[in-house]
């Protein structure tokens, strides 16, 4: 149910067995909100993550980049307000005094710590401006701080973001549960766009990793909001394997596997809508489905390359019923298409066909869907099976 504001409330999230959290208000910010989130994980958990490709990325990636191939993390520390990239050696200095602190304080190693942050681009701070903050954190962990945890992360969003899905593996049920951010500066590429998934499952890391990228690849890959890929967007997923029971996995596609890979995407899903919505200040989005492309890669690549088009954009904003924009946005998309072969609907109403205008369309009903706060393009390339759906805010 919305609040008044009509942004989602947040849903009541269970404990996750093996997980402790916080979100305090460190002073990271000048307006004295929450700022700092730290997470502290069971022994013998494993964790997988995706990582912005960019090539100036921040100094918390470049760590994490590093320690997650072991797939061993003990905490999780990330701060709002500074984004602690463009800083040189001081910012790696900073992303290894705040490694050092949060394994002393959780009693493992450095390289079991994984970082993050966000804000401020190129702002320099002393050394131990993070890390400071670590013990204060790490006190305040409790199994069920979700709602201050999502607002911790938070910089230029409207609202916080969490999602939580129950699904059973095999017989025994496992629980989900994440919080995300973003608002701007997102165009993934793996925004700035920060989101921390956990499970209770039992799952090796190769595994997870495997559950993770394709979640990944059909959520927070197929969002745009301002077209711009942040330099620290992170996707972390860790399981516990804290619950009780479960037969082992051995191997990623394990049908038993099937119904918890379905309820990941689910809930990424969700959670790139909200950082749709949150960017999405006139309250308006846009829904891009491609299908008939080469594969599902070209399929994303061709949606992202039409709902990032500045033409495109300008003829939804001004409600003009024509195809040429959306063409030439395939077209430059860099990806396998034929042209003879293109149809394109707004809505419900097909406006090309077989690599023609369609002659007579109702134009009355289309433009009445793209004035409306949910517009749909749909894109036929008529070439192969790949399809995905991309979304952006207007």
């Amino acid at each position: 149910m919305a609040n008044k504001n009509k942004f989602p409330d947040l849903p009541k999230i269970p404990a996750i067995a093996g997980l402790r959290i916080a979100g305090i208000a460190a002073g990271l910010k000048d307006n004295g909100k929450h700022d700092f989130f730290v997470a502290e994980l069971a022994p013998g958990m494993t964790a997988s993550g995706t990582l912005t490709r960019s090539f100036c990325p921040g100094a918390p990636v470049e760590w994490n980049k590093r320690q997650l191939p072991a797939g061993k993390v003990r905490a999780i520390v990330a701060s709002s307000g500074n984004s602690n990239v463009f800083t040189g050696q001081r910012g790696r200095d900073l992303v290894a005094n705040t490694a050092a602190d949060a394994a002393k304080t959780v009693g493992c190693r450095p390289a079991q710590v994984l970082l993050a942050s966000t804000g401020i681009i190129g702002e320099k701070r002393e050394t131990t401006f993070v890390s400071d903050k670590v013990p204060a954190a790490f006190r305040k962990l409790t199994k069920t701080g979700w709602h201050d945890s999502a607002r911790s992360i938070l910089t230029t969003d409207r609202f916080p973001k969490a999602a939580v899905r129950k699904v059973k593996i095999g017989n025994v049920e496992v629980s989900l549960a994440g919080i995300a951010k973003g608002s701007q500066m997102i165009a993934p590429d793996m925004g700035t766009m920060l989101c921390f998934l956990f499970t209770d499952a039992k799952l090796p890391t190769k595994i997870l990793q495997s559950c993770l990228k394709r979640a990944v690849d059909l959520s927070f890959n197929c969002i745009s909001v301002d077209g711009d890929t942040s330099t620290s967007d992170t996707v972390l997923l860790s399981a516990t394997g804290q619950v009780k029971r479960q037969s082992r996995i051995d191997r990623a596609g394990d049908p038993v596997l099937r119904n918890f890979r379905s309820a990941l995407e689910d809930m990424t899903r969700e959670l790139v809508l909200m950082i749709a919505h949150d960017g999405a200040k006139s309250g308006r989005l846009l829904t891009c489905d491609v299908v008939g492309a080469e594969s599902v890669r070209s399929a994303r690549n061709i949606g992202r390359s039409i709902v990032d088009s500045t033409l495109v954009r300008v003829g939804i904003t001004g409600a003009e019923p024509r195809a040429g924009r959306i063409v030439m946005a395939v077209g430059k998309a860099g990806e396998k298409a034929d042209r003879d072969r293109l149809g394109i609907a707004i809505g419900d109403v097909a406006i090309a066909e077989s690599g023609e205008t369609v002659l007579g369309f109702d134009a009355d009903t289309m433009v009445r869907h793209l004035k409306s706060d949910q517009v749909q393009i749909s894109v036929d390339i008529g070439i192969g099976r790949g399809k995905a759906r991309v979304w952006a805010a207007l």
